[in-house]
């Protein structure tokens, strides 16, 4: 019998001694089938392989002695703590173990009994200091020929209502009802790679008989899952090249040429590279998948608005999605004043266009009839009713606020499998690059325009908060403009209340106060889009002075009149957060200067903000927050749909992700691989679902 025929998708009820009050359970930390338990690794392990004789104890560590009761007491110190003592010997002494507030134990417990007990070892007490003490963890009662089950044992992520003793007794069930599993992996990938099999991997790391065991097993199925998301966004680009047939593009015409010419400043060297690739991309007849990585200010968008040209001239339409209504509007103003005289027609189709039924009828109507030749928009370029004549290049900007599977549905709007151009601010080591953008060729913009002044920036404890904004003063004095950002919590609808008020509450202090004589306004999620529309613009055209915001303008505002940004409880943001915070100011030709207001006592947190001070290297900063904070959500849906990893670890396991990568581009080139490509898109849908037919377009 295979792995499959053992059907692992049996939902997880069926498995002995679960029943539906426990699969409820078990459903809400996502464990739904044999396989979601199967994969519901330890989280850590209990040694507890020895036995201490008494007499050899030491105190302030952890051991598991076995002995025999022989007094036995209950008695309660205070209202609410009630202690039993009982006395244990064996052949080498005496020790007291102790059990706090479970005093049902006196009905189970008596004289005689042999007991196995784990436990923190204490200070020896009675005369002379005769006696350890033990406080109590773990403990069985044994028969009193039966020697205790000693071993390494799992410790699994848990609830209140599914106890440790739950998940090893299930999971030894499971394990031992599942047949030996097919090997999915080539002999050549598993020795070039020194791996275990797989069957061996899935049962040690459940049940180590040793540490190595651990460790073999973890490398194992690391790779295992860093190599079915390679295979998978390798297998999608090689797709993409080999079987879609895209727009081939003609060389740069006159139009091309005319817009070069008609930039009003000059590209830099990184900026010309880039294009390079994106020109060459465009004219072969495989469509372009590319990421365009640059840090804030770095000159993206320019790239992305030639590309669009270059679509506009071949007889196509182009469309750039922005993450924000805001964005959006400020792209459509840039595109429009650059494009229009070159006879290029742009639209914008936002909600502020869809919320009037005429309007948004107009432009559906003048993109399908494609009297629009670059539209720019947010969401609302992938509702229902949008349909593209000849959509030749789709440019999404912020791609990790749109997901793989909303970035497919605007490529579906067209008849003809558009070039793809994907730009992002957000800093991404390598590590994540590769994994993230497996299916993409990547390219990065690291050189900044020439007269960008950096960005002073520095850490502030709350006791500086006055002297932070006596200097905000004197900018707004000057002329200046300057944000104030207040940290805004995702988790809850209370909590989001609570971080909003606190906005409010910085927004009464500053306006009533130290700014009463200069223009105020607040900023924040929970505000209608038109009152946002209407606050930002009054920014921009500085009838604002100070904007007091959560974090909704980390992306895209451009305000060159901007030269302060002061971030209240800094520890609370991400290292890349706060980087594209900062990137709003510096616009411009002034000074400019970022403060980050923190009390934190952890060191963690302190050190993180002062990596702030020391460098503006956006790429830098986000290896400094991997190794700090770990990939956490990198791997989310909430990010760019790729499932979580549940194993592996993209930073700690780097050197494993690269060798992952290199063995999946050579295993999807080789064509003798047929029969374990079938394995491993079997095993790809059965691990990740409906994700894969979404995710690798299957």
């Amino acid at each position: 019998m295979s792995y499959y025929e053992f059907d692992i998708n049996t939902e997880i009820t069926y498995l002995k001694g679960v029943g539906p009050r426990r699969a409820a359970a078990l459903n809400k930390m996502n464990i739904f089938t044999f396989y979601d338990f199967l994969v519901h690794y330890p989280r850590d392990y209990e040694d507890e392989r020895e036995v201490t004789p008494i007499d050899e104890l030491e105190e302030n560590t952890v051991a598991i002695v076995v002995g025999h009761i022989y007094r036995i007491e209950s008695r309660t110190v205070r209202n609410n703590l009630t202690l039993i003592n009982a006395m244990l010997r064996d052949y080498t002494g005496t020790v007291k173990v102790t059990w706090f507030n479970q005093e049902y134990l006196m009905s189970k417990l008596e004289e005689g009994m042999k007991l196995v007990v784990k436990g923190k070892v204490s200070e020896p007490f009675g005369y002379y200091n005769k006696y350890y003490s033990i406080t109590v963890q773990a403990f069985d009662i044994l028969d009193e020929d039966e020697d205790p089950n000693l071993g390494i044992f799992p410790i699994y992520p848990s609830t209140a209502n599914l106890n440790q003793k739950f998940f090893r007794t299930s999971m030894r069930i499971l394990l031992d009802r599942l047949p030996t599993m097919k090997e999915m992996l080539p002999s050549s990938i598993l020795s070039e790679n020194d791996l275990i099999s797989y069957d061996t991997a899935i049962r040690l790391i459940h049940f180590p008989r040793s540490r190595m065991d651990i460790d073999e097993a973890r490398r194992r199925l690391a790779f295992n899952e860093l190599f079915l998301i390679q295979y998978g966004l390798i297998l999608l680009k090689k797709k993409t090249q080999d079987e879609e047939l895209g727009i081939k593009h003609k060389r740069n015409g006159k139009l091309m040429k005319a817009a070069l010419n008609n930039l009003p400043f000059e590209l830099t060297g990184d900026q010309q590279a880039v294009l390079k690739s994106v020109i060459t991309d465009m004219q072969k007849v495989s469509p372009m998948r590319r990421l365009i990585q640059g840090d804030v200010g770095s000159g993206k968008t320019v790239i992305a608005m030639l590309a669009l040209i270059k679509t506009v001239e071949n007889g196509c339409q182009g469309s750039f999605m922005a993450p924000t209504e805001i964005l959006a509007v400020q792209h459509y103003e840039k595109f429009t004043k650059l494009l229009e005289p070159l006879g290029i027609r742009v639209g914008l189709l936002s909600a502020q266009v869809t919320r009037s039924k005429k309007r948004r009828a107009e432009v559906y109507e003048k993109i399908a009839n494609q009297e629009l030749d670059i539209i720019i928009g947010t969401h609302a370029l992938i509702e229902e009713g949008v349909q593209f004549k000849k959509l030749g290049l789709v440019v999404t900007d912020e791609q990790h606020r749109f997901g793989v599977a909303q970035r497919a549905k605007l490529e579906s709007k067209s008849e003809l499998t558009p070039d793809i151009l994907v730009m992002t601010a957000t800093p991404i080591p390598r590590t994540m690059t590769l994994t993230v953008y497996g299916d993409l060729d990547v390219s990065q913009i690291k050189e900044l325009p020439p007269g960008r002044k950096p960005i002073k920036t520095t850490v502030r404890h709350k006791q500086g908060r006055k002297q932070v904004y006596t200097f905000v003063r004197k900018e707004l004095e000057a002329g200046r403009q300057a944000y104030v950002v207040c940290p805004l919590i995702e988790h809850s609808d209370s909590e989001k209340m609570q971080e909003i008020s606190s906005a409010e509450e910085i927004f009464d202090e500053l306006s009533c106060g130290m700014f009463k004589d200069f223009s105020c306004a607040l900023l924040h999620g929970k505000m209608k889009p038109k009152e946002k529309d209407e606050i930002m613009q009054a920014f921009r055209t500085n009838e604002v002075n100070l904007l007091v915001s959560t974090t909704v303008i980390e992306v895209g505002v451009d305000v060159p009149n901007a030269s302060v940004m002061v971030i209240e409880h800094a520890e609370r943001f991400g290292l890349a957060t706060l980087h594209q915070l900062r990137g709003r100011v510096g616009r411009g030709s002034d000074n400019s200067y970022c403060f980050l207001i923190s009390d934190t006592k952890a060191d963690v947190s302190k050190a993180r903000l002062k990596i702030m001070e020391t460098t503006s290297d956006g790429f830098k900063l986000a290896e400094e927050d991997l190794k700090l904070r770990g990939p956490g959500q990198f791997f989310g849906e909430s990010q760019h749909g790729l499932p979580d990893l549940k194993i592996a670890d993209v930073f700690r396991d780097v050197n494993l992700l690269l060798k992952a990568r290199d063995s999946a581009e050579v295993f999807v080139q080789d064509e003798d691989n047929a029969d374990s490509m079938e394995l491993l898109n079997r095993h790809l849908s059965i691990a990740y679902g409906d994700k894969f037919k979404q995710i690798f377009n299957n």
